[in-house]
């Protein structure tokens, strides 16, 4: 079979089992499968790179590099709603469109407002074609390459399931080949709250709000980071110069049918009475949804008395958008904790009386940093108001001064931030520019070394589940651990029969964790199979501040070992894609400790890997045979992998430094100064992307 037709065969396979998972619930084969398939398809691709087509599933893992954003001109303006946040300005409304309909009947569909970024998505003959933002609502950015990751969001539309469903529900009236849809692109909420949790983890300062978030990420330039963060997007409307559509109704239904992420929250109402029971009923529904929201949007349902009613300079006098005020509950301040992450960094917690706020009772709300402490000004006993961050994290916006006791009694309770670290008591640092204290005492503060240790088993990084946080604890508290690296010290015999009793902290009872001979035979299968894992999840259970999983991969796919990685200098760690000058920074502090080094040499005595292992590639032409080649830069044609992969395919060798053995230097943009200096100095060959394209 020739490349061309494996590349269509595996393409319609791969999206007939992503159309049938996502849209049907339905999981045809296993994933082991899917990923077995889709890394063919990957090789092929990149063997192949002309050979690829606009709806391949690849897409959705992304990778490729954007330098820069292309501005688009939207063919359809993207206007903005007027807003409101009465419901007597509701009903004026309401007769404005009485008024401009001459008393005709009319309906409304009701929309749950997500809060995220508007997005124009193309389709011609069926296939996504382009992917923009807002921006000014005339134009916006082209970020077609980040769109294309969202994996609830069809490729290529099955034409002949659209037809067939539509046939059914209107007649004959089917969605065309070509047409532009609008969405609201967003990060679900357990996905910010798991960034945030990794952020924290790695020593990053956490994400605003969900919003937010979702707007950085889709304006990032390395697709593959995109990818991993699993965002999506709700689709509301549908534009085409073809008029397939009576209603806005009949086109949502159309939309699911051919397979687009219509949410189900939508409803049709025959007035404004209909409208205001829709937005009480959802006023507290819609903190269960798995997005932020901030409102409703009212639109008239009938298109052809959406022209009568026409529009404004700004925004359709069909629709407008009612906010919903932000949740705010006041209650008592009970005292401050101050927990000490894996980094040292320490974060304040507010202890609150039990208030309840978005459908969920919170006790405990962020107060951030020592800044913030000095802003509210807080005294223990204080009354003081709650908010949901994005209507997810709880955080403390203000004092009640409505409620305010004598300033004697508040002066003596008031929250001070402390000096020294409340676990182990060593004095606190704050690095110049950063809003966080830290404690320096990285090898003896028990908190830190427990953050390690559960970074390290992870999931993410290690994989060992059958330790857990209780279980890390009892170890240290039996000394058995005090780094990463004793946990492959552990034996059988000095792990069987120990116990301990832990009391319940909301119940009180007790409960007893007991190293049983299964428990003790699973702690080992886990930690012996966690020798398995390659090198990039090593890098990151390693747990250097600032390296997160990303960037560990990069890492490890850009220097292979862990000697090259430790002896590359600031400006050759700054040409990875992602490291910035403070992760190269960290890098280096870090390989300069010697207590890091000799837990690394430990952990290789013990058998982890500290080297990458190498795709074996099928070979595309010898006409690199014997060339050794390095690059440095981004690429408009590859991204990093995919150089890597042609290199090797067509018979080159890739090496991880400049030397005199250094046959040619790719130069993309942005390359590092010291290796072009270098390759300079020893007379290398420099090539740009171009030269390099021409010798295949």
């Amino acid at each position: 079979m020739s490349a061309q037709a494996r590349i269509d065969e595996l393409t319609e396979l791969l999206n007939h089992y992503n159309d049938r998972y996502y849209q049907d619930a339905v999981s045809e084969v296993s994933d082991q499968e899917f990923d077995f398939l889709l890394k063919e398809l990957e090789t092929l691709e990149a063997q192949n790179p002309t050979l690829k087509r606009p709806d391949s599933p690849s897409h959705r893992v992304g990778g490729t590099i954007t330098k820069s954003f292309e501005t688009v001109v939207h063919k359809y303006p993207m206007l903005s709603l007027s807003n409101t946040y009465s419901e007597d300005e509701l009903r004026d409304w309401d007769d404005r469109i009485k008024k401009g309909l001459n008393g005709a009947s009319y309906e409304y569909i009701c929309e749950i407002k997500f809060d995220g970024i508007s997005l124009s998505l193309t389709y011609e003959n069926g296939v996504l074609v382009r992917g923009v933002t807002r921006g000014d609502g005339t134009q916006g950015d082209d970020i077609t390459t980040n769109i294309k990751t969202l994996r609830t969001l069809p490729l290529k539309i099955n034409q002949k399931k659209t037809n067939t469903a539509q046939t059914n529900l209107f007649g004959g009236s089917t969605i065309g080949q070509n047409f532009e849809i609008r969405g609201e692109g967003f990060m679900p909420n357990e996905v910010f709250e798991r960034i945030n949790l990794e952020r924290e983890d790695i020593g990053e300062d956490k994400l605003a709000n969900p919003r937010n978030a979702a707007a950085g990420t889709f304006k990032m330039q390395d697709s593959g980071v995109v990818a991993s963060r699993n965002l999506d997007c709700y689709i509301y409307q549908y534009l085409s110069e073809n008029d397939e559509f009576k209603t806005h109704e009949e086109s949502l239904i159309a939309l699911k049918n051919a397979g687009f992420n219509v949410s189900e929250s939508y409803k049709k109402v025959n007035d404004i009475e209909g409208v205001i029971a829709y937005i009480n009923e959802w006023s507290e529904k819609r903190h269960s949804l798995k997005c932020a929201t901030d409102g409703i949007v009212i639109k008239i349902n009938d298109y052809a008395q959406r022209e009568d009613l026409g529009f404004t300079a700004k925004s359709p006098r069909w629709a407008i958008a009612y906010k919903y005020k932000a949740e705010s509950k006041s209650t008592e301040l009970l005292g401050v904790t101050y927990q000490v992450g894996r980094t040292g960094a320490i974060t304040p917690v507010a202890e609150l009386k039990p208030v309840e706020l978005s459908m969920t009772t919170v006790r405990r709300a962020t107060l951030h940093n020592a800044d913030e402490i000095k802003r509210l000004g807080l005294s223990i006993g204080d009354q003081v108001f709650v908010e949901k961050a994005g209507e997810i994290i709880p955080k403390v916006t203000g004092v009640d001064t409505s409620k305010l006791r004598d300033e004697a009694t508040r002066e003596s309770s008031k929250v001070c931030f402390p000096t020294n670290c409340p676990a182990c008591n060593s004095e606190l640092y704050r690095n110049e520019g950063e809003a966080a204290y830290y404690c320096p005492n990285e090898m003896g503060c028990p908190p830190q070394i427990k953050g390690r240790i559960e970074h390290f088993i992870q999931r993410k990084a290690m994989n060992i589940d059958s330790l857990g946080e209780g279980k890390i604890e009892i170890l240290m508290e039996q000394g058995l651990v005090s780094d990463v690296s004793d946990l492959y010290k552990l034996s059988f015999e000095s792990l069987l029969g120990i116990e301990k009793v832990h009391i319940d902290e909301n119940t009180g009872k007790e409960r007893k964790v007991s190293f049983k001979e299964k428990t003790v035979q699973n702690i080992l299968d886990g930690i012996e199979n966690s020798k398995n894992q390659p090198f990039s999840k090593v890098l990151f259970a390693l747990g250097i501040r600032f390296v997160g999983e990303t960037t560990a991969q990069k890492l490890a796919a850009y220097f292979k070992t862990q000697e090259a990685l430790q002896a590359a200098s600031f400006d050759e760690l700054r040409t990875v894609p992602d490291v910035g000058e403070k992760v190269a920074q960290s890098l280096q502090l870090y390989f300069k400790e010697d207590k890091n080094l000799k837990i690394i040499e430990n952990l290789k005595l013990a058998g982890l890997k500290f080297e990458a292992e190498n795709i074996v590639l099928e070979k595309e032409s010898e006409a690199l045979m014997g060339k050794a080649f390095l690059y440095t830069g981004t690429f408009e044609s590859f991204s990093r992998e995919e150089l890597e992969q042609k290199i090797d395919s067509n018979g080159g060798k890739l090496v991880s430094g400049v030397s005199k053995k250094l046959d040619f230097l790719i130069v993309g943009e942005g390359a590092g100064p010291s290796k072009l200096k270098k390759a300079e100095d020893l007379g290398v060959k420099m090539i740009n992307e171009e030269e390099f394209k021409a010798m295949l």
